[in-house]
């Protein structure tokens, strides 16, 4: 199983990103994917996730109407639009893959890092 995640950069607020998140090796039909981020000196703490079908998504209250999770089943690829970043947004960001039925994501990506200036 392996997650790639990719699509960080150095941004100025107001701008977006787009996180890409390629995966390969899993059950595609039974996951789910999902998007944490964890800032310098705090825990990591979730974003958002999607089902693999797309029809169900959820998000983090900090990010509901700037973050817009999709996934592409032609390319096994889940992105994360993040758009009106602010400073607060600085993090590695990180894919993950749940298991439907399970609470716990098993498969993580490697992470890519987010850096909004002000």
């Amino acid at each position: 199983v392996q997650l790639q995640a990719s699509g960080g950069g150095l941004v100025q607020a107001g701008e977006s990103l787009r996180l890409s998140c390629e995966a390969s090796g899993l059950t595609f039909s039974r996951s789910i994917m999902g998007w944490f981020r964890q800032a310098p000196g705090k825990e990591r703490e979730f974003v958002a996730s999607i089902s693999w079908s797309g029809r169900k998504t959820y998000y983090a209250e900090y990010v509901k109407g700037r973050f817009t999770i999709v996934r592409d089943k032609a390319r096994n690829t889940v992105y994360l639009q993040m758009n009106s970043l602010k400073p607060e947004d600085t993090a590695v960001y990180y894919c993950a893959r749940r298991l439907l039925g399970s609470t716990r994501y098993d498969y993580w990506g490697q992470g890519t890092q987010v850096t909004v200036s002000s």
